[in-house]
């Protein structure tokens, strides 16, 4: 088995590998903004924090059940603020869960509103379906958005 922590970032190992359940990565260490995301929102997140100019933590959750909350919160208490990311739609969508975790844990270390950017409350629409999932441009927005508060 390979060692997934000390495995190169980006790069999928050849051998077998495992990757810890309930346990965050940090895939991008930041001081201004944490972001928690998981799946194909790691690297649109990842590129909209570069190309912002924010000095954004990314979280990748990895997984939802079980959670590692030790992660979030300690990002969250140092950032003062949390952006979160994912496809579902809004509404009845898993960032409401990770929001009420962060209100929960986190709020007397909050310096601004927690953002969701997630999927519109429609139809999944394959054919614009980047149109519909998070963009670079809308995380920027909630960056900037909870940074002002």
């Amino acid at each position: 088995m390979i060692n997934w922590d000390s495995h190169p970032k980006g790069e999928v190992p050849e051998d077998y590998y495992n990757i810890p359940l309930g346990k965050a990565e940090i895939v991008r260490p930041g001081k201004e903004v944490t972001i928690l995301c998981y799946g194909t929102m790691v690297h649109v997140a990842t590129a909209a924090a570069e190309n912002s100019g924010i000095d954004a933590e990314i979280i990748d959750l990895r997984s939802l059940v079980p959670l590692d909350i030790d992660a979030i919160e300690d990002s969250v208490k140092k950032t003062g603020r949390c952006v979160i990311v994912h496809e579902a739609p809004r509404t009845s969508g898993f960032g409401a869960e990770l929001m009420s975790l962060v209100q929960e844990r986190c709020f007397w270390n909050l310096e601004g509103p927690v953002q969701r950017v997630t999927g519109w409350d429609t139809p999944y629409p394959h054919s614009l379906e980047w149109d519909y999932f998070p963009s670079q441009a809308r995380i920027t927005e909630a960056m900037q958005a909870t940074m002002e508060e």
